[in-house]
């Protein structure tokens, strides 16, 4: 149970090594994550323009049927 409380630290020149490595993978999983939210927005964009000119083709045919 204190054994975790009794393991010495690492040595400040050894524990460089952990600290650069755990904040460069920390990096790579955030530049992951923005790449995958910039590729849904750019899905979501792009059918949000899709219903939008279905939205104006319809707008524009009914239009056209009361001008009729």
């Amino acid at each position: 149970m204190l054994l975790p409380l009794a393991t010495p630290a690492l040595p400040l020149h050894e524990a460089g090594k952990y600290v650069a490595g755990a904040y460069i993978v920390f990096v790579v999983l955030l530049v992951v994550y923005v790449a995958i939210m910039a590729m849904k927005l750019q899905r979501i964009e792009k059918e949000l323009r899709e219903v939008a000119a279905i939205a104006e083709e319809r707008k524009a045919g009914e239009r056209e049927e009361v001008r009729a």
